[in-house]
């Protein structure tokens, strides 16, 4: 047991961005460079311009991406569970197997995004436009909410928040 916690202090105090969120790696998002694999933990990058960013297999829970432009970005097996996309615009973005658990997608503009296999469990997407959306299911759209504004692809439906 004894070894036990020293190879966990060990792995803390060489590994600190394995808990909690990169400065560095942030930064360089903030300024508009691509990072896959980054830990974007509770990253703030509301209000950005960043065109065909890739932040696929990224940590992103809890950011802030509200009114972000990121248009054609790369979010594909990120994990943006808990974070506000409030208002952004990621036309042609994929979050392909991205996790958007609990996340805030209201008012966001999603034309032509790819879906396919993401988790929206928990996610509100009250007044989003999805209705060019790519590779969404009902059985996906059955586990979040939204309401009469959410635009959605044809046949598709959502349970009222």
């Amino acid at each position: 047991m004894k070894r036990l916690a020293i190879l966990v202090a060990a792995l803390m105090i060489s590994s600190p961005s394995a808990l909690g969120q990169n400065a560095g790696e942030i930064d360089r998002v903030q300024s508009g460079a691509s990072c896959p694999g980054c830990n974007l933990f509770q990253a703030d990058l509301s209000y950005r311009d960043l065109p065909h960013i890739n932040l696929s297999g990224s940590r992103l829970r809890q950011a802030n991406l509200s009114l972000a432009t990121m248009n054609g970005a790369n979010f594909s097996r990120a994990d943006l569970s808990v974070a506000d996309l409030f208002g952004g615009r990621f036309t042609g973005a994929s979050f392909a197997h991205t996790s958007l658990r609990d996340a805030n997608l209201v008012g966001g503009y999603f034309g032509s995004a790819d879906f396919s296999g993401a988790d929206l469990t928990g996610a509100i997407l009250s007044g989003a436009e999805m209705e060019t959306a790519r590779g969404m299911t009902q059985a996906q759209l059955d586990t979040a909410c939204g309401d009469q504004d959410t635009r959605l692809p044809a046949g598709l439906r959502i349970p009222v928040c």
